[in-house]
């Protein structure tokens, strides 16, 4: 064999050796930044994961329940830290995406930012927002029929509205009257027309104090009004945002998406989550559902503090909340058990490569 031949299977082994066979999904707010602000082991840990042309070593994704933002405006926030693309990035709302079925259709969507360019991002081609539906019925006048086209056919929760009241308003109004908003209400409309929401987090973090409250807490408020007025509950056609084992099966689509583009041949076996939430990140039964294997890697610069713990009560609340009813979730606190603690986000990148001998040039 000569010694060209000799080089090429030696560079071919090199290779296969430092082939990566797992991804990192990677929470942005408490993981990355806080707030607006940058936590400084970010920047220390993408340095490990980039080679001196500025590729991705291994597949990332960043998987946020942020909602109320196009994806590459959140790229784009990210780039002080690290320059990444749109296609990394995966916000609450976007397993939209696969939802066809939906984007021909007239949908009302509610949240906060740039609804419209969001919603049209992801596929819709007539979405409305509650500013429209509040402007054309100010009264909603039950008496003047001209003026009670059928608004909705779907609703559409991208995220926490600024005004709460109006929004629980107006969506009461569309579900109770099946898109006829001006209409009195029939009780006979159920189940009612489809409800897609997105990011069911309780609380989020913020440069505040203390956290804030998240989509979750209003459609908490939704689900619960809609009930006291029918009788009955709330339904979902999808919930999406972590923990649903539908953003994990995208974001493991995007992982191995990423992988195909690189020509990586190594099969990923394993998606490592690295987050701060314990009820939205470290959910270990629905996110193995989506991968071969799945690791949970806790941080503790976000929602989560060792040196605290909750009160019994408040933790037992929260968890039916998130867990019970419609939205089929079975509480087991084995699903919040984290595989590893670490401090930071570079503690975590370097127990991962620990984990998979993962040692490239």
């Amino acid at each position: 064999m000569d010694i060209t031949n000799i080089l090429f299977l030696f560079n071919f082994f090199l290779q296969l050796n430092i082939l990566p066979s797992f991804g990192f999904l990677f929470d942005i707010d408490g993981v990355l930044v806080r707030g607006k602000t940058p936590i400084p082991a970010a920047k220390t840990a993408f340095q490990k994961l980039v080679n001196s042309q500025g590729q991705f070593l291994v597949p990332v994704v960043f998987v946020t329940n942020a909602g109320n933002c196009l994806r590459q405006k959140k790229a784009d926030q990210l780039s002080h830290i690290l320059g990444i693309s749109q296609d990394q990035v995966m916000m609450s709302h976007s397993p939209l995406r696969m939802f066809k079925r939906y984007h021909e259709k007239c949908v009302l969507v509610s949240g906060q930012g740039p609804l419209l360019d969001i919603a049209q991002d992801l596929g819709f081609s007539q979405p409305i927002t509650i500013e429209t539906l509040r402007e054309k019925y100010p009264l909603l006048d039950v008496v003047d029929h001209d003026r009670t086209p059928d608004i909705s056919v779907t609703v559409v929760l991208f995220g926490e509205p600024v005004r709460w009241e109006t929004n629980l308003q107006l969506i009461i109004d569309v579900l109770l009257t099946s898109g006829y908003p001006g209409n009195p209400y029939h009780h006979e409309n159920y189940p009612h027309i489809p409800v897609l929401a997105c990011n069911m987090d309780l609380m989020w973090v913020a440069e505040a104090q203390s956290p804030r409250f998240g989509h979750g807490t209003f459609m908490v408020c939704l689900e619960n009004i809609y009930k006291k007025i029918t009788g009955k509950d709330l339904k979902y056609e999808a919930l999406m945002g972590k923990p649903s084992e539908l953003t994990y099966q995208y974001a493991e689509y995007l992982i191995r998406t990423q992988a195909a583009e690189r020509q990586w041949k190594q099969p990923i076996q394993t998606l490592y989550a690295v987050g701060d939430n314990l009820m939205t990140d470290i959910q270990n039964e629905l996110a193995s559902a989506a991968a071969t294997h799945c690791r949970s890697v806790l941080v503790c610069t976000g929602v989560y503090n060792p040196h605290t713990e909750a009160p019994l009560d408040t933790k037992e609340s929260i968890t039916e909340t998130v867990f019970h009813g419609h939205r089929d979730f079975r509480f087991d606190p084995g699903l919040v058990e984290p595989d590893h603690i670490v401090p930071d986000v570079d503690a975590a990148v370097d127990l991962i490569f620990h984990l998979e001998n993962f040692a490239p040039n």
